[in-house]
């Protein structure tokens, strides 16, 4: 009877099913015990804590399923089902310890992170190591997870003999895959060739498809640039080898910024220098490198001056560039209001009684008139 082959099967496994309790509750204790002397170990090494952190997870799944598959491994091959549970066990410990290793390459970069913050002032080296290490453990991770997942399709007998009966067309089955993964294989590349010449870093601004952006991830095939007004774009990683695009912070992240006005040319530029070197050395922004201005343009109406300013960062330059604007708007109209940029005309006034229904506009002067021929009508008018 059905009842009676089930109860005869648990009386076969009751010795196993203790064996099995009795290990996975020692299994238990002593992963508890080992982590906490493990978090009292690293308790004052940050890095150290964040492998801690970040094996606590998997690393107990491992070892219960650890537990359990040598349990199993021991007890009589004949009771029922013991075969598929095997198997079962042996394919949830080989997904356990993939997740186990592949977190703990991860952790590599975050361990990375927290031995070279890129918060500090002077970041260059930081970000080149970071760059490179979270490039460098996203490809481990994605090997790491291949693998796991052979070691796993490897435990069926039937995968096997497929894999063996595949090997003849390989080439071909290679060659088709290659054509239909090659956007994903040249990101994949791309995003080793970035860590080697890290034409990018972590936290570089760019200027990419226009925008105004920080490089805030490296993926395994995109880039996310974080722009200033808080949208992300993302790029693939292939565009950044394949297509120009500016870097401002490739080698030292020191930047000059410009400010451009236009007054009249009356205006006298030494005050201009004075006021722009006060507003510079009060600007917190200001990195003591350049304050300078300059005449860059003129028109048959006024001059373009530049204001030239350096800071240690574009954020700061860009702070430093409206402060810049704003003061020195300010300043010339408060002590020289004349001379914002003006259009001027003549005015000629004919007062004979032929002409007084016909009466002139005024006549701008032009870039293009000689100068014999203005001063002449400036004499010639009343």
């Amino acid at each position: 009877m059905p009842t009676d082959s089930l109860k005869e099967a648990m009386d076969h496994w009751l010795p196993t099913a203790i064996s099995l309790a009795i290990a996975l509750g020692a299994a238990a204790i002593d992963y508890r015990a080992g982590m906490a002397a493990l978090r009292r170990l690293v308790r004052n090494r940050p890095v150290a804590a964040v492998f801690t952190s970040a094996a606590d997870g998997p690393g107990a799944a491992v070892a219960a399923l650890l537990a359990t598959q040598l349990v199993l491994q021991s007890a009589p091959n004949d009771l029922p089902w013991m075969a598929p549970l095997r198997h079962a066990t042996m394919l949830f410990l080989i997904g356990a310890a993939t997740g186990l290793l592949a977190q703990l390459a991860a952790a590599i970069a975050d361990a990375v992170a927290v031995r070279y913050p890129v918060g500090v002032v002077n970041n260059l080296a930081a970000r080149r190591v970071v760059t490179q290490t979270r490039v460098l453990t996203r490809t481990l991770v994605s090997v790491i997870v291949v693998v796991g997942i052979a070691f796993a399709l490897l435990t069926f007998p039937g995968v096997r003999n497929i894999g063996a009966s595949l090997l003849a067309s390989a080439g071909i089955a290679g060659l088709v895959l290659g054509v239909a993964a090659k956007p994903i294989l040249g990101n994949l590349l791309a995003g080793l060739q970035i860590a080697i010449s890290q034409p990018i870093r972590i936290d570089d601004v760019v200027i990419v498809e226009g925008e105004w952006g920080r490089i805030e991830e490296i993926g395994r095939t995109y880039v996310v640039v974080a722009i200033w007004d808080q949208r992300r774009l993302i790029v693939p990683l292939q565009q950044f080898i394949e297509k120009p695009f500016q870097n401002w912070t490739r080698a030292s992240s020191d930047i000059l910024g410009t400010v451009f006005l236009w007054v009249d040319y009356g205006m006298p530029v030494d005050p201009l220098r004075q006021e722009l070197k006060r507003i510079c050395e009060a600007a917190p922004g200001w990195d003591g490198r350049v304050c300078l201005v300059q005449v860059t343009d003129t028109s048959e109406r006024s001059m373009q001056l530049r204001a030239l300013v350096s800071s240690a960062d574009a954020s700061r330059n860009w702070d430093l560039r409206c402060l810049v604007r704003e003061k020195l708007i300010d300043f010339i109209r408060r002590e020289y209001p004349a001379f914002l940029p003006r259009v001027r005309a003549a005015m000629t006034h004919d007062s004979s009684p032929d002409a007084s229904a016909d009466r002139r506009q005024p006549e701008p002067f032009t870039p293009n008139q000689p100068r014999q021929e203005r001063d002449s009508a400036l004499q010639a008018r009343p």
